[in-house]
């Protein structure tokens, strides 16, 4: 198995599927860790600049209050985290924030409103933010929960870039973290954004109490899409006092290196995002996973309610580690070229 599959990697040969199957995904996550950590290397190198970084700035333009009980979160009304609950921000201080993100070296501006599912009257005032961050000459990124096809399309007429929607984790493993929604739902989501014409962002969180199985789940649910996401995001859980998973044993940080790698192995064009819990990682977890497939991150103190690392420590490693930020118009670019690259099937 392991054999077939480094032969399949050769530069220029890998394949786009979508038609993954479980075991193989798992296959994939236990190949000895020099040999998976090769193939994804390789293949990140085939579609990917191995020293371009994309920088993301997430903002919480709404905090606290989500009627959701997603088991993780902080924001949730259902959980006692000390979090306090605050309305929509006001449109200036948006743009205040997105110049602040730019200066900073960001390209895309992500913003996050704790909501189970927006109203048009909500949406109304979040599309005002998306047209002031556009013209600051930002990427724009949203999550604000569920939407309807009509939503999606407001989004995108008012020139949203990318809609964020996480999986979270596997099917079969999602009903031990939410239970206000299902599983279809979010997929459901998806394809009213993809419809409407704007990039995914969708991957999950690790360290939830699932096993590699359940994380080969989470993987083949996103590989398997009719379209790759073009932003993945991997999550490792930060651990909040007052949430269920609160105390819940941790992820070696070799197993989440694994998960990022097979992430870029199965998904070869997407961008693949360091996202939240990178506080708690070292220098050499996020190294390894910037080889095995990572090409973005969020800059940023916070990530909505959770610690990140500050701008001049994340701009320390890239010195040391010889990566670049792409700018605006390459990270345009990359997503146009990775886009209109032929998928190649064996």
């Amino acid at each position: 198995m392991s054999q077939s599959i480094l032969t399949r990697s050769a530069p220029r040969q890998t394949s786009i599927r979508h038609d993954w199957q479980l075991d193989e995904i798992e296959a994939l996550l236990s190949l000895p860790f020099n040999d998976l950590l090769f193939m994804a290397h390789g293949v990140h190198r085939e579609y990917h600049d191995p020293n371009a970084v994309q920088i993301s700035t997430l903002l919480s333009i709404k905090t606290g209050g989500c009627p959701e009980d997603c088991a993780y979160c902080p924001q949730s009304a259902r959980h006692d985290t000390g979090l306090q609950r605050e309305r929509l921000l006001p449109l200036d201080d948006v743009i205040a924030a997105a110049r602040k993100a730019r200066a900073a070296g960001a390209s895309r501006f992500c913003i996050g409103a704790a909501w189970r599912n927006p109203t048009d009257k909500q949406l109304d005032k979040v599309l005002d933010m998306i047209v002031a961050v556009k013209a600051e000459g930002l990427e724009t990124c949203a999550t604000l929960g569920m939407l309807s096809a009509g939503q999606a399309r407001r989004l995108r007429a008012a020139g949203l870039d990318y809609y964020n929607h996480n999986l979270d984790t596997s099917p079969e493993y999602y009903g031990k973290i939410i239970t206000t929604r299902v599983y279809r739902d979010r997929l459901d989501t998806l394809a009213y954004v993809r419809d409407a014409g704007m990039h995914v962002c969708c991957g999950g969180i690790l360290g939830m109490g699932e096993t590699r199985r359940d994380r080969a789940g989470l993987l083949q649910q996103l590989a398997n899409l009719p379209e790759h996401p073009e932003s993945v995001p991997i999550n490792m859980l930060v651990q909040v006092e007052g949430t269920p998973l609160y105390g819940a044993e941790k992820l070696d940080p070799l197993e989440f290196v694994r998960t990022v790698a097979t992430a870029r192995i199965l998904m070869p064009k997407s961008i693949v995002r360091l996202s939240a819990g990178r506080d708690a990682m070292s220098d050499e977890t996020q190294t390894l996973c910037f080889f095995a497939g990572a090409n973005s991150v969020f800059y940023g103190e916070k990530l909505l309610t959770t610690p990140n690392p500050d701008v001049d420590q994340d701009r320390w490693l890239f010195e040391r580690l010889g990566l670049n930020a792409l700018s605006l118009h390459e990270a345009a670019f990359s997503v146009e070229k990775i886009n209109d690259a032929p998928s190649r099937r064996p």
